[in-house]
């Protein structure tokens, strides 16, 4: 039997023909509103509701923790996190939001925020802090792009402004220029999307909320102008070990400046509540004890980025030498020598990875793709199926099941699972292979030209 490439689409998953009619009405004005903003108290455009907000957080947080390595495995200094955070969360304009607070293991400096109130920190940024004051200016900051709903905002003028999307062409992606990809890293999912650059006006407006939140708290307002110092040093001495922070939060002097004037104009008082230095260095002193070990993974990633894979390589050897264990330094080594083509070495790491941290859900990715490139199907896709068992809605996870399924000769599997992947993913190489073994198997009809 053949099918048509939207009748194969399972009920329930959205058709390109839905979304351009959705899209159409949008563009008509039908989806256009205004809603009260929480922080100014002024309408404004809003295509997304407070309970899309969280749905959408809800659905990709979870993907963006994962490409960053999980959730920090010492439970002492994220249950601190989250308790720091939570305590400022309760002096915001949406207290009543599910917020949550954690770091994750990436060693790029960074932090940010999900729309629903899902926050993180890197170890990155955490190392770069002197006092718990300069941690809860940051965290008031992520809250105050939260409560000012600037994702919500960016969100909605995207719906109005997204181009209509391209259908698959009946071309066929080689196997060997998909399989390079796959290989060449995870793949993305689009989380990242949500977490896209902030105007300056929307940063002028965080730092603002940051520090009102901070003060209400009870933290030396000195804290906000630590953090914009210790930014604003980084991103004249180390642009490259920033870059991420920075591609999301654009940085100035008069940032700083700004600060300097707010806590001498408007929060003199506040200049002589506690900054909890003795505290916050109790709870990551066994995070600073690994410094070295972090800094040569942020040098190995800075050549990972250059693509100068041995000179990574070095770097993650010396990282691991000083700190075997570490979930990050294992998957970042996996990687490297995936690229490098050392298929079976990337597989130990990979291995070794999933045992140190068997909760967090990237090993299983990468140690199915080395599996995948070595051509040994069934244990691949076991990991694949552990990935998605862990995270799920990863559509990459869900075309190398598929693939694996081809690998193993069941075909028929494989084809529910390349619909399945058509149903989420329609352009790119992988798309095109997954079309391409389906017209070619006999399930669907090519389309015309």
């Amino acid at each position: 039997m053949q099918f048509d490439y939207e009748e194969l689409i399972p009920m329930g998953q959205m058709t390109r023909r839905h979304f351009l009619w959705l899209m159409a009405l949008s563009s008509g004005g039908v989806l256009t509103g205004c809603a009260t903003n929480p922080v100014t108290g002024k309408s404004q455009l809003m295509l997304v509701s407070e309970s899309q907000e969280i749905a959408v957080d809800k659905e990709n947080s979870p993907h963006q923790f994962s490409a960053d390595y999980g959730a920090l495995q010492d439970k002492t200094l994220n249950n601190y996190i989250d308790r720091t955070g939570k305590g400022i969360a309760a002096q915001t304009h949406r207290p009543d939001m599910p917020y949550s607070f954690r770091g994750v293991n990436a060693t790029y400096v960074n932090a940010y925020a999900f729309p629903g109130g899902s926050i993180a920190c890197t170890r990155g940024i955490l190392l770069a802090f002197d006092n718990e004051a300069e941690l809860a200016a940051l965290l008031g900051h992520e809250l105050g792009h939260v409560n000012a709903r600037h994702t919500a905002q960016q969100m909605s003028k995207g719906i109005l402004a997204q181009a209509a999307v391209a259908g698959i062409g009946v071309a066929v992606g080689t196997e060997s220029k998909v399989l390079g990809g796959l290989a060449a890293g995870l793949g993305s999912i689009g989380a990242g999307a949500l977490l896209a650059k902030y105007s300056r006006d929307n940063e002028r407006q965080a730092d603002a909320l940051g520090m009102e939140y901070m003060v209400r708290s009870t933290y030396n307002a000195k804290g906000m102008v630590g953090l914009m110092d210790m930014l604003r040093s980084l991103s004249k001495r180390k642009p490259n070990a920033i870059e991420m922070m920075f591609a999301t939060h654009p940085m100035s002097d008069e940032r700083y400046q700004t600060a300097v004037e707010t806590v001498e104009m408007k929060y003199q008082p506040a200049k002589n509540f506690p900054v909890h230095r003795d505290r916050y260095m109790d709870r990551t002193a066994k995070l600073r004890a690994m410094k070295g070990a972090i800094e040569e993974m942020q040098n190995g990633e800075k050549a990972m980025a250059k693509k100068d894979f041995p000179t990574a390589e070095g770097h993650f050897r010396k990282a691991l030498k000083e700190a075997p264990e570490d979930y990050a330094g294992l998957c970042m080594m996996s990687k490297c020598l995936l690229a490098q083509k050392k298929t079976e070495e990337a597989r130990r790491y990979a291995e070794l990875a999933k045992k140190v941290y068997p909760e967090e859900a990237q090993a299983h990715h990468l140690s199915g793709i080395t599996k995948v490139v070595k051509g040994d199907f069934g244990p691949a896709y076991e990991d694949f199926n552990s990935y998605e068992k862990m995270l799920s809605g990863n559509p990459n996870t869900i075309f190398l099941k598929a693939y694996s399924l081809e690998g193993m000769g069941r075909r028929r599997d494989a084809a529910v699972e390349y619909n399945r992947y058509l149903g989420v993913v329609n352009q790119g190489d992988q798309a095109q292979y997954a079309y391409g073994r389906l017209v070619e198997w006999g399930y669907i009809r090519p389309r015309k030209r």
